[in-house]
């Protein structure tokens, strides 16, 4: 069951239900999904994966969820909150593949950060993406992230070296990009 905690036009944010174990679990073990995640060439069954969940619901980590049809899309989350510095960082990702390119991860990102910035009292938040991963650093660009460097050839991958980039994102940055934010709360 699902609830809709921060809501947007396509999608609205959810608490982690952990029985969503088996759906994640095969987006995780699809290599097309997770070539862009840290997870690559893991091999992550149902036990685990419900073990992360279960770890993960207790944080700041949200189900995607499709407004019109309640289907399930991926994650997102903020960890590593500092709330002294009102930092964070953010990962997420889309497995269900009908759903890439279509403006859905774009539109809760902003959900998260708005919560973050809004409802955390955070200030900045960081994330890393690999650089060939061109349609998430589209994605965070949109948003409002900004490169603040990069650790060179640090990812291999496919007989080549990539670069891990780290983007950042501050209050204005996402309040600037997003307008629509300023109505949901």
């Amino acid at each position: 069951m699902y609830f809709r905690k921060m809501i947007g036009k396509k999608c609205y944010l959810s608490p982690i239900d952990t029985n969503d174990a088996v759906k994640f679990a095969g987006w995780l073990n699809d290599l097309e999904i997770t070539a862009h995640l840290e997870l690559y060439g893991s091999v992550i069954n149902v036990d685990t994966e419900k073990a992360l969940l279960e770890k993960i619901s207790k944080d700041h980590c949200y189900s995607i969820i499709e407004n019109g049809t309640d289907e399930l899309l991926g994650n997102c989350g903020l960890t590593d909150i500092d709330p002294l510095n009102q930092t964070a960082s953010a990962g997420i990702f889309i497995g269900n593949k009908k759903y890439w390119d279509k403006g859905y991860g774009t539109e809760a990102l902003s959900l998260l950060l708005d919560y973050g910035f809004k409802a955390l009292n955070l200030h900045n938040v960081m994330l890393r993406v690999y650089s060939f991963n061109e349609r998430a650093i589209k994605c965070y660009e949109k948003v409002g992230f900004k490169t603040m460097g990069k650790r060179r050839e640090a990812i291999r991958g496919g007989n080549r070296n990539y670069d891990i980039i780290y983007m950042d994102i501050v209050h204005d940055d996402l309040y600037e990009k997003n307008t629509f934010l300023k109505n949901v709360y």
